[in-house]
C-alpha cells in the first residue's frame, strides 16, 4: 500500500474542491494543517502556531502561504510535485494580511473546520467584512465519497486491525490490568502496518459499561466480558477502527442473551447499507431491534461514524441525518448495550456503501471469543 495518495487524485480533489468553493459564491478555500489539508495536498503540515494555509482562490491559481523555515518541508512532500505556488512569509511578515492583499476582496470565504480560532479570527481581521463560512460546506461532501484508492486504503487498514484481534488470546488473559494488555496491544497495532496508534479501549467487566472507557489498572476477571475497540493511522493516512467482545471464560447468562440481540441489531443495519437509504434508517434497523428485546434505553449512541483520514468524520449514521447514503461512503456500524455497574457490549465493523450494498472491511467473525 502506497504512502502517497496518485498525484492525479490529488489534482482532481483541488479541482473539485475549486469548483465547489465557487458554486457556493466563495471568493476563496482557506485550508490549516489538518485531515482536510492532506486530503487535498497529501501535505501532513505540522499545526504550529506560525501560519500554514493552502488558498484556493476562485479567481486565479491556488497558493499556499508557508513559514520560510517549513518551505523545505513543503516542497519535499506532494506538494511540490502538484507545482503549487509556494508563498513564504518571514518572522516579522503579517501572513494574514499578506493572504488578505493577494485575494480580490471576496464578498465570502470558508476556512477549514479545523483552523484554529486565533487564525479564524486574524484572518477575520484582516479581511473585515468578509463573511466567513465553513469550509465543510465544500469540503465535505467531497470527502464523503471515496474514490476506489481510498477504499483500498480503507481495506488495508481494515485488514490490519483485523490482524491485531485475530491475535487477541495472546494478550488477553486473566489477571493481567487492562493497562497491560493495552500496552501490547498497542505495540501490535504499530507491527501490523499502521503509523501510529489512534485508541485502545480495553473494558472489562463493569467498565465495559462505559462506551469511551480506555484502560485502567483494573484486574481482569475470570467470567467476565471485555471490550476490545482499537484502531490506528495507517501511513497513507486512513484510519482503522474495530471493535469486537470477548468473555474470560463463560459469562453471565443475561450477558449471552443481550449479546445475541446485539448481534442480530449490528448485522441487519449492515445489511441495510445501500445508495439512497436516508444515513438515519441505518440507525434506526439497529435501534428498533434493540428497543424491541427491551435494551433500547441501553443504547446510548449513534449508531456509527464516517471515516477516512479521521477515526470520525461525516457521514453520521444518527437519528436526524437524512443525508441519502451514496457509492462509496465509509462508516462504522457499532450499536451498543450497556449495563451501568455491570458490563457492556459493542460490536462494530467499517462498511462502505457499494452499488449494491455494503462493502466491509473488517471481516473477524462476530461471535463472542471465549478465551
Amino acid at each position: 500500500m502506497s504512502e502517497h495518495i496518485a498525484i492525479s487524485e490529488l489534482q482532481r480533489r483541488l479541482a473539485a474542491a475549486e469548483q465547489g468553493a465557487q458554486a457556493l459564491g466563495l471568493g476563496a478555500l482557506l485550508v490549516s494543517p489538518g485531515p482536510d489539508l492532506r486530503y487535498l495536498t497529501g501535505y501532513e503540515a505540522l499545526p504550529l502556531e506560525r501560519l500554514t494555509c493552502l488558498v484556493l482562490r476562485t479567481d486565479g491559481d491556488p497558493f499556499m502561504v508557508v513559514p520560510e523555515l517549513e518551505v523545505a518541508a513543503a516542497n519535499a512532500s506532494p506538494v511540490g510535485e502538484l507545482g503549487l505556488e509556494l508563498v513564504p512569509w518571514g518572522e516579522t511578515t503579517d501572513p494574514f494580511v499578506m493572504t488578505a492583499q493577494r485575494l480580490s476582496a471576496p464578498e465570502a470565504i470558508a476556512v477549514d473546520n479545523h483552523m484554529w480560532a486565533e487564525k479564524t479570527l486574524r484572518f477575520h481581521a484582516a479581511m473585515p467584512g468578509v463573511t466567513q463560512r465553513l469550509g465543510n460546506e465544500v469540503l465535505s461532501p467531497l470527502r464523503m465519497r471515496k474514490s476506489a484508492e481510498e477504499i483500498e486504503a480503507l481495506a488495508f487498514a481494515g485488514a490490519a486491525i483485523d490482524s491485531v484481534h485475530a491475535n487477541m488470546a495472546q494478550w488477553l488473559k486473566v489477571g493481567r490490568t487492562e493497562r497491560e494488555v493495552a500496552a501490547d496491544i498497542t505495540a501490535a497495532i504499530i507491527d501490523a502496518g499502521h503509523a501510529q496508534m489512534d485508541f485502545v479501549i480495553v473494558g472489562s467487566g463493569p467498565n465495559g459499561a462505559s462506551p469511551h472507557h480506555e484502560v485502567s489498572d483494573r484486574v481482569i476477571q475470570a467470567g467476565e466480558p471485555v471490550v476490545i475497540d482499537i484502531g490506528g493511522t495507517t501511513p497513507a493516512g486512513y484510519c482503522s477502527d474495530e471493535t469486537r467482545m470477548y468473555s474470560m471464560g463463560t459469562p453471565p447468562v443475561e450477558f449471552f442473551e443481550y449479546y445475541e440481540v446485539l448481534k442480530t441489531a449490528q448485522w441487519q443495519a449492515v445489511q441495510a447499507v445501500r445508495p439512497g437509504i436516508p444515513c438515519e434508517d441505518i440507525d434506526k434497523v439497529a435501534r428498533d431491534i434493540i428497543a424491541e428485546a427491551g435494551f433500547g434505553d441501553l443504547f446510548i449512541h449513534r449508531t456509527g461514524h464516517g471515516i477516512g483520514l479521521e477515526t470520525h468524520e461525516e457521514p453520521y449514521i444518527v437519528a436526524g441525518n437524512t443525508t441519502p447514503m451514496e457509492v462509496g461512503f465509509a462508516f462504522s456500524i457499532e450499536p451498543g448495550i450497556y449495563r451501568s455497574g455491570k458490563d457492556g457490549a459493542r460490536i462494530e465493523d467499517i462498511a462502505v456503501c457499494g452499488a449494491d450494498g455494503p462493502i466491509l472491511m473488517n471481516h473477524r467473525s462476530r461471535d463472542l471469543q471465549i478465551l
